[in-house]
């Protein structure tokens, strides 16, 4: 055994095991903030839990979940108010912050109350996109067209 291994076991043995704990102050609430450019839905609310749909998966969220940051990806977001109440959302891209104080803020690019949506303008706003992604010639212009038929695709699940 190495002279530094031997120190190091000594030192360990020759003073009493001191454990080092992070703690974290969980809350049984969680104040939830879900805002777009065109609407602020929730601002600070306290609410049981929050589904999310991210391009890591879609993942719910409950009071005590651990800090974390996703993007968004097109989809519904749920919220399941503290009333009994649950809200579905259409966002179409943003991101989602799980805080150490247990707030949550989604931020949408865009969002709108999935009853609000129409299932025929969804289904033509998806034939629109698929005909300008078949003829898009640039490669800007065929990214920027597959994202809306992404978005389409999600919006006319929503509606259904």
């Amino acid at each position: 055994m190495s002279f530094a291994l031997r120190s190091a076991r000594l030192a360990t043995l020759a003073r009493p095991s001191i454990r080092m704990v992070q703690s974290r102050g969980y809350a049984d609430e969680m104040a939830f903030t879900l805002a777009a450019a065109n609407k602020v839905f929730y601002d600070s609310a306290n609410i049981r839990q929050v589904d999310v749909p991210s391009f890591s998966g879609a993942f719910g969220i409950l009071p005590k979940h651990v800090p974390t940051l996703a993007v968004l990806k097109p989809g519904v977001v749920t919220v399941y108010e503290n009333e009994g109440a649950v809200k579905k959302i259409f966002v179409s891209s943003g991101t989602v912050t799980v805080n150490e104080d247990a707030s949550v803020q989604v931020l949408a690019e865009e969002a709108h109350p999935v009853e609000d949506l129409d299932s025929s303008a969804c289904r033509e706003l998806l034939s629109n996109a698929q005909s300008q992604l078949s003829s898009a010639s640039g490669d800007t212009d065929r990214a920027e067209a597959a994202i809306a038929v992404e978005v389409a695709e999600a919006l006319v699940k929503a509606s259904e």
